[in-house]
């Protein structure tokens, strides 16, 4: 178990967001446009910030034990009449492998369950990405299905797998 803590997302971060927007491998397997638009990491910023005040989505930095970026623990929409809500997360390139991104979605579903009182929290993996499947399955996600051709991204229509937990699961 790494020491990693959920810091709120704002401007202080905005260089280390910028980085990781950069990194192919970010931009390969998440809904980040291809090419990010050069103002692309602060009007992400901006749009965390602004679900944060309105209740709709909310953004965290994650930091290490010595307080380095280490990436993003998201939830991109959060439905409070639906008690539920999409989670996400990312891990900068030097930190990937270490079991991180398994921390940060244990934390991210914690606050999910405990602070938003989510019924039910959701990831969309892209069915090439199987660490981030993995990542799903140790922290207890079921996989739910495929959805076919569901995201475009520079002309092209990919897959991606619907992953699901609920405050009840084991």
């Amino acid at each position: 178990m790494y020491d990693v803590r959920l810091q709120p997302l704002d401007e202080r971060w905005l260089d280390d967001v910028a980085e990781l927007v950069a990194d192919p491998q970010v931009r390969r397997f998440t809904r980040i446009p291809e090419p990010p638009p050069q103002d692309f990491a602060r009007s992400w910023i901006d749009k965390y910030s602004e679900g944060r005040r309105d209740g709709t989505c909310e953004g965290f930095a994650v930091v290490d034990g010595d307080g380095r970026f280490v990436g993003l623990a998201l939830a991109p929409t959060i439905d409070r009449r639906a008690h539920e809500l999409e989670l996400g997360y990312i891990v900068v390139s030097g930190a990937r492998g270490r079991g991180i991104a398994t921390e940060i979605l244990r934390l991210l579903t914690d606050w999910a369950f405990h602070a938003i009182h989510a019924e039910r929290a959701f990831l969309i993996i892209d069915v090439e990405n199987r660490a981030s499947q993995r990542v799903a399955e140790r922290c207890g996600y079921q996989h739910e299905g495929d959805m076919r051709s569901i995201h475009v991204k520079d002309g092209r229509r990919s897959d991606a797998g619907l992953w699901s937990r609920l405050p009840t699961d084991p």
